[in-house]
């Protein structure tokens, strides 16, 4: 029995296959499967998965005749799984080699966490770097930030397989943000914990045929109506009715780091006190992670508010220093 189930789906992926299998076969961690789901691709991504199977005998190679859709393709994956823990891949990304073997130890020293993501660095079709960015680590900030900043990307999370099988795996019919979608039924349906660590292990390849969640070139949270609807749905889960029109704006706004005015930063400085008290009042987080969260949301306006409170904040800081909850790492 494996230790470890990589789960990649693939859709005509021909291009930029071969370096993902590479790169997964390439891991310090050796204990691992590699399951390849075929989701009904028109090229040449069959012929080249079957090369690389009579070579490894740890590659694992499924094939649905027709496109179900990438979360129906990690389910069939997820289903042959025997490894305890699973972890994601893309079919045109790569994971740096020592991706497996950080995130099985990670899992290992602390068993309270059932799901761990990494930090990724973000290229063009050719490799050549464009950005990169931190993620928060603490659980806390990560569950907050699902709904107004930068939590976990999907392609690199490792997650206990119990907590797969709890929830049912990924929604087919979620064709847009089916990570997200998960990570938030995981909240309301598991007592899962999630962390990142602060690695960058993942190179995930922005190229024109891809369905980008972030909009072209920008490198800001494309408008997807799939994505603020599961977005609404954990807020109405939350708050026992939808969310207005407008709030679900502001969370898409703060999401995507957009400017807001006066009168918006006071509305959404409410809109996030009251995801805050819901989220410690369901279990989502512990209650001493209040503190925490306070300070999160106040950083977080902080950066889409007008010029001049920025300056003023900075000012704040150089001359007093900042909150002693600000000076560990979230």
């Amino acid at each position: 029995m494996p230790l470890v189930s990589v789960v990649m789906p693939v859709y005509n992926g021909e291009d930029y296959l071969a370096e993902a299998i590479d790169s997964i076969l390439a891991q310090t961690l050796t204990d691992f499967e590699l399951l390849i789901v075929d989701d009904g691709s028109r090229d040449n991504s069959a012929e080249i998965i079957r090369s690389y199977q009579k070579r490894d005998s740890r590659i694992r190679f499924f094939r649905h005749e027709g496109n179900l859709g990438q979360a129906a393709a990690q389910n069939t994956g997820i289903a042959a799984a025997e490894g305890a823990l699973l972890a994601a891949m893309d079919s045109d990304d790569i994971s740096l080699p020592q991706r497996l073997e950080k995130q099985v130890a990670f899992l290992q020293a602390n068993p309270e966490i059932g799901l761990v993501g990494v930090r990724q660095r973000f290229v063009d079709k050719d490799l050549n770097p464009l950005t990169s960015y931190k993620l928060p680590r603490s659980h806390a900030i990560i569950v907050l930030n699902l709904f107004i900043g930068a939590s976990l990307h999907g392609p690199t999370i490792m997650i206990r397989r119990e907590f797969l099988t709890e929830v049912g795996g990924f929604r087919p019919e979620a064709r847009r943000c089916q990570d997200m979608e998960l990570f938030l039924r995981l909240l309301q349906k598991t007592q899962i914990r999630f962390a990142n660590l602060p690695d960058e292990l993942y190179i995930y390849r922005l190229h024109d045929s891809q369905k980008s969640y972030f909009a072209k070139d920008s490198f800001q949270v494309s408008k997807d109506a799939d994505c603020v609807a599961h977005r609404d749905n954990a807020l109405e889960y939350l708050w026992s009715e939808p969310p207005e029109p407008a709030v679900s704006d502001r969370f898409f706004r703060l999401r995507a780091g957009q400017k807001l005015n006066w009168a918006e930063r006071r509305a959404a400085k409410q809109d996030i006190l009251r995801l805050i008290k819901s989220i410690l009042k369901h279990n989502w987080v512990k209650p001493n992670d209040s503190r925490l969260l306070y300070d999160a949301m106040n950083r977080r306006l902080e950066q889409v508010s007008p010029r001049l409170w920025q300056q003023f904040c900075h000012w704040r800081r150089h001359h007093f220093g900042p909150p002693a909850s600000q000076l560990d790492s979230a």
